[in-house]
């Protein structure tokens, strides 16, 4: 792929995982979208909390208008044509345990990453794409999808196989293309920063 060499080896499933905007509209088989959450599942997580939850659509199904219309327009106008959205929460509190707050060092939210980046690398290795959206409905989500207040909305991803680049809007056309890395040694530091 054109500007995603990486500086030392890794599985090409990295440097393949990009996030488009384009999508096709077609059907995704719920046998896919499962395998794409139970990679998710496990994913490494603070103590084993597991704090990560979904919800899902696929596009067709009965809940797919609800999900599509908590992204905020400017996602909205482009990710309605992917096959499934997914809506991440992580656990404020630990489970079973009367209303503990997750303190955890606050790991909640970044173990609820962690399972993003699962979800993300199991659907290109089926063959699909992912984009994440911080860009979401915050203010409905828990009405709208019946979610307890303890459990943050984190993101939400749209699914799908890549679609005509003229379908989105110019501004976005320019911009549909992988994007390249800062080189490892901007990033990472042998024994203290810089």
């Amino acid at each position: 792929m054109t500007g995603r060499n990486p500086d030392h080896p890794v599985k090409n499933l990295f440097v393949e995982r990009w996030s488009p905007r384009a999508f096709d509209g077609s059907d995704m088989p719920e046998a896919d979208l499962k395998t794409i959450l139970e990679a998710a599942r496990w994913s490494p997580s603070a103590f084993n909390i597991q704090p990560w939850r979904f919800v899902y659509a696929r596009r067709g199904g009965a809940h797919w208008e609800t999900l599509v219309n908590l992204l905020n327009p400017f996602n909205r106008d482009w990710a309605q044509h992917a096959s499934a959205l997914v809506y991440l929460f992580s656990d404020t509190e630990v489970d079973g345990k009367d209303g503990k707050p997750n303190r955890a060092s606050g790991t909640h939210s970044f173990d609820a990453g962690a399972a993003w980046a699962h979800a993300a690398l199991q659907a290109t290795e089926l063959g699909y794409h992912t984009h994440g959206m911080a860009g979401i409905v915050r203010d409905e989500i828990h009405e709208q999808l019946g979610v307890p207040e303890r459990f943050k909305a984190e993101i939400a991803f749209a699914i799908g196989k890549r679609g005509d680049v003229a379908a989105l809007p110019e501004s976005l056309q320019e911009r549909e293309t992988p994007s390249g890395r800062k080189p490892l040694s901007e990033i990472a530091f042998a024994g203290s920063w810089g």
